[in-house]
């Protein structure tokens, strides 16, 4: 709404700027008249009007506004990795005035100004005399010198000399032939929906003047402008000042006035003049249209989370099949509604979202088919036992993840794979059991000895090895298996890859800890700074780059992402130049190990100023921070080395207090519970007042329940910073849990905790 009522204003002086300098002073009366009543209405419309003609004028970076910037993983897959706890919502108690009721009231207040002065109107003409005279009714005011009209009412002073209402007459006669109250009153009505706005009266100031100009130039004719001259100067009369009438008389219009009908006509050619309002009205145009275009979020969990956090997993299903109906009627439905909806994806456990995406696309396309048999009178008992096993396969996406753990589920993700792909769900990807250690050497057989077969993948419910050895038809032989392209993550692989003046110490940790650390510093010292100058950037920008290391050490397919195409490129340049790397081994073989470089670039106030002290910092890397104030890598410590996602954890961390509870689903709950209660008991709701709040504020928390229960690398995101501090500052407050396990030992669970805010002028405590 703001941003409508300040669009609106400003549209507004443009067009008043355009009338007082070229305009005004021209004797186009009527014209001027449409000038002003139009855009005046024009300036009000058009926040509303977009056109996606124009939107593809506008080049790209005007359309689209610069998303926060994230290049790499920040933790192990967030999508499905992180548990998307109930959300939290705190009420502010306090009193607090909305905007929208000020708005209100001043509405109401205008408007009952407006009713008072017509009632004023409606008083003198009942109690005063009337006459008619061709298409005026005069009303003559006993005891007055006032003169104005209003529609084809005239009211007239009788106090006024006999001689002067003729003139007087004739003036009034023009404004209700001209129907000028209805111009005011089409600014009354302005006035009292934008009666905080200026530029309202002023354009209602210039109408009424122009009023003057135009039943002056018509009224000269009568007697001549010498008498009419004589009849403006000889006396000033007491019109009442209402805003919506014609007053015969205004003390300060008239040297206005008598200047107006001194001026000879304007010439034909200063029409042209007019012709300015084409290409104002369309840079307007251009600026709504392009507003409109859509706002593309950069973090994916983050966009789907802000939508569909307070979702269940039901009405996401439903949510997604109205928006696959929606897609019914347009070309290649099924291939467009596939793509987006019904795609199953690799992942062996997918997230609620594409859970839901999955199961209103089968739905939909199950109440499709059996419609249509319905129609053609072919639906038969057995269609409909179907139809009912088929549709909402899953209730609630806890009953997803329980059917993940059946060997049906197991087998059928096995015999879902793609042509030339052969897949092994194993218990442990890093402990494999006799048993599935023959089954992958049959796998791996069979690609050797068929050329249909080039890829497998094993997956144990957390994570995933891909051995991928060419193309289809590609000669595999145990003496080229070594040969081939085999990718291992970074979180699994045995021998990690070291950065150069990394030496092997014979501890993955102490290996992943220098390699991370070496990669950060190289970072530091060879990012572009420079371009926090160049691109006018500020404040904390966030990139993201994956790359693989080679099984030769060699960096390659470099990818990157941020809010700037140069900080895009700044990034792979630099992730390029790293020197070779000594590549990862998994039992005793090179191979090809992903990467995920988060790097956090920190802008601070002083740096376009003293851009030279960052490269002299750049000897010191203690001072290094203040340009780039953190290079984030998941993997860097130990604490850190395995999480497991909540979803699939077999012990889930929980709150203490919550020990009595025998039952897994009870415990989860009830640490639900107990976080959102004790946000709710330690938010400072004085925020609202101190930061001046309005309504709904949405603030999200990320952290981790580490090994030992305590928490650790909270991060939150709120619409003020104060916010994402009072957040932080309350989840740090959490005692320490029971840490979650996985077989028997303790792991790293990241939470995701959705906080509502909410400052209302009365509202009850919040429920959890």
């Amino acid at each position: 709404m703001l941003h409508y009522i300040l669009q609106t204003v400003a549209f507004q002086i443009f067009f008043l700027i355009i009338y007082d300098l070229f305009l005004k002073k021209e004797t186009f009366f009527n014209w001027n008249r449409a000038y002003l009543l139009g855009t005046a209405l024009l300036s009000v419309l058009l926040p509303f009007l977009k056109f996606e003609s124009f939107r593809a004028i506008v080049p790209e970076p005007m359309v689209v506004r610069l998303p926060e910037v994230i290049i790499g993983e920040v933790s192990s897959d967030l999508s499905y990795g992180m548990e998307m706890m109930p959300t939290v919502q705190i009420s502010d108690q306090a009193m607090s005035v909305s905007w929208t009721h000020v708005w209100v009231v001043g509405m109401v207040l205008t408007a009952a100004i407006l009713a008072y002065k017509i009632v004023k109107l409606y008083k003198l003409y009942n109690k005063n005399p009337q006459r008619w005279e061709g298409e005026a009714l005069i009303v003559y005011v006993l005891n007055s010198s006032a003169a104005f009209s209003f529609f084809h009412y005239i009211f007239l002073g009788t106090e006024i000399e006999s001689d002067k209402k003729e003139h007087i007459v004739q003036h009034e006669l023009v404004h209700v032939k001209e129907r000028h109250s209805i111009d005011l009153l089409i600014f009354e009505v302005l006035r009292i929906a934008f009666w905080f706005n200026p530029m309202v009266y002023m354009y209602q100031s210039r109408v009424s003047t122009l009023h003057e100009f135009i039943a002056d130039a018509k009224a000269v004719k009568y007697k001549g402008k010498s008498a009419y001259y004589q009849s403006l100067l000889s006396q000033v009369f007491e019109t009442q000042h209402i805003s919506f009438i014609n007053p015969f008389f205004k003390q300060s219009l008239i040297k206005k006035r008598i200047a107006m009908l001194s001026k000879s006509k304007s010439k034909q050619i200063h029409l042209f003049k007019y012709a300015l309002l084409i290409p104002m009205v369309t840079g307007m145009l251009l600026y709504t249209s392009s507003y409109a275009s859509v706002i593309k979020e950069s973090i994916p969990f983050l966009e789907e989370e802000k939508f569909n956090q307070e979702l269940t997993f039901q009405e996401l299903v439903d949510k997604y099949y109205k928006e696959i109906d929606n897609l019914y009627d347009k070309n290649k439905f099924f291939i467009e509604a596939y793509k987006l909806y019904g795609k199953a994806g690799d992942r062996y456990i997918k997230s609620k979202d594409e859970v839901a995406k999955n199961q209103a696309f089968w739905n939909y396309m199950f109440t499709k088919m059996n419609n249509k048999k319905q129609d053609e009178g072919n639906f038969t008992e057995v269609d409909d036992a179907q139809f009912k096993r088929s549709i909402n396969r899953f209730k609630t996406y806890e009953d997803y993840l329980a059917y993940k753990k059946t060997d049906e589920a197991k087998r059928s993700w096995e015999n879902g794979a793609r042509d030339g792909e052969l897949r092994l769900f194993v218990e442990n990807i890093g402990n494999l059991t006799d048993a599935e250690q023959k089954r992958k050497d049959e796998k791996l057989d069979l690609i050797k000895k068929d050329d249909f077969y080039y890829k497998l993948t094993l997956v144990d419910g957390t994570s995933s090895i891909i051995s991928d050895f060419g193309k289809k038809g590609a000669d595999v032989t145990k003496n080229n298996m070594e040969s081939q392209d085999i990718e291992v993550p970074y979180a699994v692989i045995e021998e990690v890859p070291l950065f150069e003046g990394c030496e092997p110490s014979g501890s993955k940790d102490v290996d992943k800890t220098c390699t991370s650390d070496k990669v950060a510093q190289f970072v530091n010292e060879n990012f572009n700074v420079d371009l926090a100058n160049t691109l006018g950037l500020k404040g904390r920008q966030r990139i993201s780059v994956i790359f693989k290391i080679g099984k030769d050490g060699k960096v390659r397919e470099v990818r990157s992402r941020a809010s700037h195409p140069d900080l895009e490129a700044e990034a792979i340049r630099v992730t390029k130049a790293m020197p070779d790397f000594t590549p990862g081994k998994q039992r005793g073989k090179a191979v090809t190990v992903p990467y995920s470089l988060p790097i956090l670039f920190e802008i601070n106030e002083n740096l376009k100023d003293d851009v030279a002290s960052r490269k002299s910092n750049q000897k010191n890397p203690e001072n290094q921070e203040k340009n780039i104030e953190a290079v984030e890598v998941h993997e860097k410590s130990s604490e850190n080395l395995l999480e497991v996602p909540y979803a699939v954890i077999e012990e889930a961390p929980y709150i203490l207090s919550c020990i009595s509870l025998e039952a897994e689903v009870d415990r989860k709950k009830c640490t639900s519970d107990e976080i959102s209660q004790f946000v709710n008991n330690n938010f400072n709701t004085k925020l609202a007042n101190d930061l001046g709040l309005k309504g709904m504020q949405r603030i999200t928390v990320i952290f981790k329940i580490g090994k030992d229960g305590s928490i650790t690398d909270i991060r939150s995101r709120a619409p003020h910073p104060e916010l994402e501090k009072e957040a932080i500052r309350v989840i740090g407050l959490l005692p320490k849990m029971k840490p979650g396990k996985q077989r028997g030992k303790a792991v790293v669970v990241p939470y995701s905790l959705p906080i509502l805010f909410q400052v209302n002028e009365t509202v009850p405590k919040a429920k959890n």
